[in-house]
């Protein structure tokens, strides 16, 4: 996935998030901090969302199940690796992957995990935190190897 890709996602569905929510298109675009008018434009489909407001939308409603069934799992680790390419320190603790993800390798304390959906790769500890993600498998197994003998 990349950033036009995410874009577009969240664009299409931004109206299913709102009315999840239960929002008016007034409340919802105060919400998200754009106009009323543009997020109209956005829910039919004749604009899309910018870089920031996708950001803003997948932060303010990250446990939404749109949200969620867009990216697979946490729609905030999935643009952080867009935008940095890749994440490579430990972070918060993870539900383990048991829906949205699939064991590629195992290597000592280590596992690497490809996401589903969005198809990024991340390294999880065995106590379940986050090390690692980006969406190359090679760099990612080379620093599942590298974690794994350190």
């Amino acid at each position: 996935m990349d950033k036009e890709r995410a874009i577009k996602l969240v664009s299409s569905k931004i109206k299913l998030i709102r009315v999840e929510n239960g929002y008016s298109q007034d409340r919802m675009a105060d919400i998200i901090g754009i106009s009323k008018k543009t997020l109209v434009q956005v829910e039919k489909g004749r604009d899309c969302a910018s870089w920031g407001v996708v950001v803003a939308t997948c932060a303010m409603f990250r446990e939404s199940e749109i949200m969620q069934s867009i990216f697979g799992d946490d729609p905030l680790e999935v643009l952080r690796t867009i935008a940095h390419e890749r994440i490579d320190s430990p972070k918060e603790k993870t539900m383990g992957g048991k829906i949205w993800w699939a064991d590629v390798h195992q290597e000592g304390l280590f596992r690497l995990q490809q996401n589903l959906i969005s198809k990024h790769y991340r390294i999880l500890d065995d106590d379940g935190y986050r090390w690692f993600s980006s969406f190359d498998k090679e760099e990612a197994l080379t620093r599942l190897l590298e974690l794994s003998s350190s």
